[in-house]
């Protein structure tokens, strides 16, 4: 008989379910996964809420893609990987209590980290983004908002010297932002008192890099009257929802350098991932600090409800599904 697992599936906008589905077996190159978690990510909001362009029901499993565990099977040719190895990985079906990945798309975690949920997908976009951001000692950088990828940018460009002015809407990822050493918090509820807040720290000249890490409009508006002059803005947030509008002729003005900070080259995350890892063990930054908020494998309508909502606190979700 074909042994069966249970995987998440999105039913329609706004409602999710469980489904059994088989077992997946590795092929060659590929491992088994049991997995132990997977963040949820804003960017699948839209799938989630409901867009035109979406059919339902979603594929199992998907779209999990911060998924961690540890392999189960190891499938012909692999090297490296053992069963019982601790993972991170990338795959678009981690909603699930197994998942089938290119051994290649697979990064082990180190003891260092064990017990620790790992979502290593987003930890590696972090660090993808302040690599690309080019923040170095002494510059102003203002982070606009704080969330798990503002939170990660904002404890890495304090570790390199920077000064840091944190930028969010809720006093929680404000207080966040201290412990990761910004010099500054500023919250974000109204647009002239930002702007006139920030520059009171940093003067009418502005800031070297703003980084904008929220994915709604009016903060990208607002990073493109923080950046100063041949500065650069950032674009982190997941800006997958629609079109936007940006002031080119401010922009143009003003001679910055604008970064859409995402990657899609699979090696480029894989490599993200390794330098976030390597972060997290030197204690740059504690994910018991942003995977704030966990649930069980068939309450994941419940986890993208506390996501669309961001109680006070809120930082992560993510589906706790094995051990």
């Amino acid at each position: 008989m074909t042994e069966l697992m249970q995987a998440a599936v999105i039913l329609a906008p706004g409602r999710a379910g469980l489904v059994e589905v088989p077992l997946p077996r590795p092929g060659a190159g590929e491992v088994l996964v049991r997995i132990e978690g997977c963040g949820i990510c804003a960017s699948n909001l839209p799938l989630w809420q409901g867009r035109p362009w979406f059919s339902y029901p979603a594929a199992p499993g998907c779209p999990g893609h911060e998924g961690w565990g540890r392999v189960q099977e190891v499938g012909a040719g692999v090297s490296g990987l053992a069963e019982g190895d601790r993972v991170t990985f990338l795959s678009y079906s981690a909603y699930a209590q197994y998942d089938k990945v290119a051994a290649e798309a697979v990064v082990k975690l180190p003891p260092a980290l064990d017990g620790v949920s790992f979502p290593g997908e987003p930890v590696g976009c972090a660090l993808n983004v302040y690599r690309r951001s080019d923040i170095d000692e002494g510059q102003i950088v203002a982070v606009i908002g704080a969330g798990f990828l503002g939170a990660i940018v904002t404890a890495l460009a304090s570790a390199s010297g920077a000064q840091v002015i944190a930028i969010s809407r809720r006093e929680s990822s404000l207080e966040l932002a201290r412990k990761y050493g910004a010099v500054a918090t500023v919250l974000l509820d109204d647009h002239q008192r930002v702007l006139d807040q920030v520059r009171g720290l940093v003067g009418e000249k502005g800031c070297d890099r703003v980084v904008e890490a929220t994915g709604y409009q009016w903060p990208l508006d607002l990073a493109g009257e923080l950046v100063r002059e041949r500065g650069k803005i950032i674009i982190a947030g997941f800006h997958q929802d629609g079109v936007r509008q940006v002031n080119v002729q401010l922009w143009n003005w003003k001679g910055v350098d604008v970064v859409n900070a995402h990657e899609r080259e699979a090696k480029m995350y894989l490599e993200g991932i390794k330098a976030g890892i390597a972060a997290a063990e030197y204690g740059l930054f504690d994910l018991a600090d942003l995977v704030t908020h966990e649930f069980a494998l068939e309450e994941l309508t419940l986890a993208y409800q506390t996501l669309e909502r961001r109680p006070d606190g809120f930082v992560k979700a993510a589906l706790r599904i094995g051990s």
